[in-house]
């Protein structure tokens, strides 16, 4: 099982019991548990520790973390090296300060601090909903500043380099697990609500959109093939439940 976590794990910002619940279960079932994100290396540093998950692909597939119990510590794998991200963190300092010089009413994502390999501009989060011509105008500056720009439910995440969370995924279960995923995507389900989860709508032959993937069906040109009656964490936990009872026959 592979998931988006903003707006399809949670719900209006908060990790619910019965999404936690569903993780674990997942997982005690012996299934694989992926969150797939684009939130920061700080928050995943806690999830790949703390959660019932195998591992977490973050910042839009900059980089994947996964804790070995076994070794009793965490290990890391970016796809850009820390030199290169440096020099390309310079970069999107400058990128920034054009955006909200340019959009009137974004702002640097709150979590910023802890990334390592993106840009996060905020468009609803905490900050008042900008309109979509506003988050266009994000990522068209973005995309004119040379950054691949991929807009989420909450914020435009944007980076230097063409991976995305299905290219790393692919390379992290190939890497860590041995999973050819091309041949074996028909075992896995996918799980997201927006715009920045299109690579894995169209790639998993089972993708599946909690209920408020409709709501920026607009702008997602790929949709799921399947959706849950409702939305976010609860969407969620319906899909869990179908996929366990499926494998109980």
């Amino acid at each position: 099982m592979l998931a988006d976590i903003d707006d399809t794990l949670t719900t209006h910002g908060r990790l619910r019991a019965v999404a936690y619940s569903a993780l674990e279960r997942l997982r005690e079932a012996g299934l694989l548990v992926v969150p797939v994100t684009g939130r920061p290396a700080g928050w995943c540093d806690h999830i790949a520790r703390m959660w019932p998950v195998d591992a977490v692909v973050g910042e839009n597939g900059a980089f994947w973390f996964r804790h070995d119990a076994a070794a009793g510590r965490l290990l890391k794998r970016y796809v850009i090296g820390e030199a290169e991200r440096a020099r390309r963190a310079d970069r999107m300092q400058a990128i920034a300060a054009r955006i909200l010089a340019e959009v009137p009413g974004s702002a640097i994502a709150s979590d910023q601090a802890y990334r390592e390999a993106d840009l996060a501009i905020d468009f609803c989060e905490d900050v008042p909903a900008l309109p979509r011509e506003a988050v266009a105008r994000i990522v068209e500056i973005m995309q004119a500043e040379g950054l691949t720009a991929k807009v989420s439910s909450i914020h435009v995440n944007g980076w230097f380099g063409g991976y995305d969370k299905l290219s790393t995924t692919r390379l992290m279960l190939a890497e860590d697990f041995g999973i050819d995923l091309a041949a074996e995507r028909e075992r896995f389900v996918f799980a997201g609500d927006s715009p920045n989860d299109q690579p894995m709508f169209a790639f998993f032959p089972h993708a599946t959109g909690v209920a408020n993937v409709r709501a920026m069906a607009d702008l997602i040109t790929a949709l799921p093939r399947y959706v849950t009656p409702s939305a976010g964490s609860a969407g969620f936990a319906e899909l869990a439940e179908a996929v366990l009872a499926a494998r109980r026959g």
